[in-house]
């Protein structure tokens, strides 16, 4: 009798910040290993090599190893760790500060060190980077075999302003999970918000979320419904919270007072898990996100949103410029509380703009579920490692690239 031997699973060690740290990078980098998990069954293995920023944590069996965000030789030891272990293929969460020395440049040290094929996701793409922060982009996008953008626009800035061939750039949505198109009063009911129109905004809080651009919307809402409840759901973020403590969250509520809003604004001041989260997202009838600037490419809880079919307003920054596209939100002008109350009531009395918005955002986020992003993800991996057993593997070489002089436009090339 002929007895199959299975082929070892295939390793991937994940670069990146993971929960029980509270960030967004973490929470994603938690789902991406589930919806890979998904797509690859016993063929996919993670391996976590957790950043830290501050307070030492306790993490699941899936982390081998800790970086310390300033910590230079912790990136080398991580290096060596994984050169010298059977990991095929890493995959790095680059988000610029999660990385310590400025521009996240201590990166680069294990970059140049490491020795096994890398793809990174970029969470954030400057349109106008300081030299280092350019610097250390340039390291990044020089050691990746792949480059994975979440928008179209991310694409364009690769190529345009780092001179990245289009040819290494990937684009997969950022994942959402797959909730159901639910009537919003079953979870009103659940939460005790029966008979109030909701508006929701949740993420962790800092001073360019704009919350209070909502808030000197919210009288002239109230006028027009004033059963109107708008939730902001999320903690204040943990490097905010080291830096400057609660002083946004205590703005926040001194607002509410001068205001007279104290029946229509809760501020949930804390950090909920995806069960409670996934609840509020439900009981919602608008998502609103009042972010002040334009320069965010990705917005994890904007795609949650529309994923979950909501009626959507928004400033213009780049990652809702694309997700509300073709009538699946409202763009409002960036710190336009005039313009932000106007929107909101022109949905709240127009039954079929509502209707229309929700069902269009929706369809939309059908393509951005955990399942489908982990399937894109295991499907592009696998196409990157190499082939070979890994004790006849040559050492990974990284093609030889030249850097030019940075002009405001530097880029590099294929010598």
């Amino acid at each position: 009798m002929i007895r199959m031997i299975r082929e070892p699973a295939k390793k991937v060690a994940f670069i990146s910040s993971y929960p029980p740290r509270r960030c967004g990078i973490a929470a994603f980098t938690s789902d991406l290993i589930n919806g890979m998990r998904l797509a690859g069954g016993e063929e996919f293995e993670a391996q976590v090599f957790a950043m830290q920023s501050g307070t030492d944590l306790e993490y699941d069996k899936q982390v081998k190893l800790k970086i310390r965000k300033d910590v230079k030789y912790d990136y080398i030891s991580a290096a060596d760790y994984i050169n010298f272990s059977d990991v095929d293929l890493v995959s790095i969460q680059h988000e610029f500060g999660l990385f310590g020395r400025q521009g996240g440049s201590y990166l680069s040290l294990l970059l140049k060190r490491l020795k096994k094929p890398v793809i990174t996701t970029l969470h954030t793409v400057l349109e106008k980077p300081p030299v280092n922060y350019f610097d250390s982009m340039v390291d990044v996008c020089q050691a990746s075999s792949r480059l994975i953008v979440m928008n179209k626009r991310g694409i364009k800035m690769l190529r345009g302003i780092y001179s990245v061939p289009e040819s290494k750039i990937e684009l997969i949505p950022h994942g959402i999970p797959d909730l159901l198109f639910a009537d919003s009063n079953y979870y009103k009911r659940k939460l005790g918000m029966l008979g109030r129109k909701t508006i929701l905004t949740f993420g962790l809080l800092s001073r360019n979320k704009g919350i209070e651009v909502m808030l000197k919307a919210l009288p002239t809402i109230v006028k027009a419904d004033p059963s109107i409840l708008y939730i902001v759901l999320g903690a204040t973020h943990p490097e905010v919270l080291r830096h400057e403590g609660q002083s946004y969250q205590l703005k926040l509520k001194r607002m509410v007072m001068d205001l007279g809003l104290q029946r229509n604004v809760v501020l949930y001041n804390r950090f909920v898990d995806d069960e409670e989260l996934f609840q509020f997202l439900g009981a919602a009838d608008i998502y609103v996100t009042p972010y002040l600037h334009k320069e965010q490419l990705t917005s994890g809880t904007l795609a949650f949103a529309v994923g979950a079919g909501k009626a959507v307003v928004s400033t213009p920054y780049w990652a809702a410029q694309e997700l509300l596209a073709q009538g699946r939100g409202k763009l409002v002008r960036f710190g336009d509380s005039e313009h932000m109350a106007r929107s909101i009531i022109e949905i709240l009395l127009d039954k079929s703009l509502f209707s229309t918005m929700k069902k269009r955002a929706y369809e939309y986020g059908r393509a951005m579920t955990w399942p489908k992003v982990g399937q894109a993800y295991w499907k592009l991996f696998r196409k990157c490692m190499p082939s070979i057993p890994i004790h006849l593997r040559p050492s990974f070489d990284l093609p030889d690239w030249k850097i030019t002089a940075y002009n405001r436009q530097k880029v590099y090339q294929s010598a």
